[in-house]
């Protein structure tokens, strides 16, 4: 799905998903502090649990021509990635 999209549509979902991605990273910094990755970190692992998401799905076969189904995977992926990594931070820490 991804891979078919033409540059500036791949880039306007790039900078859509950065967006929403910077907007939930503030609001876990605010929550997580010193045990988060940051405005910047959490934007950036936002926006790559989304993108891997939505390739995994593809790639499994799910169909993800319905937006709010690709939303949803990008969704479920960026915050079981960003809730993945606090748990080995916080794990590590603690080790």
């Amino acid at each position: 799905m991804l891979l078919n999209l033409d540059t500036s549509w791949l880039l306007m979902t790039v900078a859509t998903v950065a967006v929403f991605g910077f907007f939930f990273g503030t609001a876990l910094d605010a929550i997580m502090r010193d045990d988060g990755f940051g405005s910047t970190g959490n934007t950036l692992l936002f926006t790559l649990g989304f993108f891997v998401a939505v390739m995994v799905a593809n790639e499994h076969g799910v169909s993800l021509r319905d937006l709010k189904l690709a939303i949803a995977w990008g969704l479920g992926g960026a915050f079981t990635f960003i809730s993945t990594m606090a748990f080995i931070k916080a794990g590590l820490a603690r080790w």
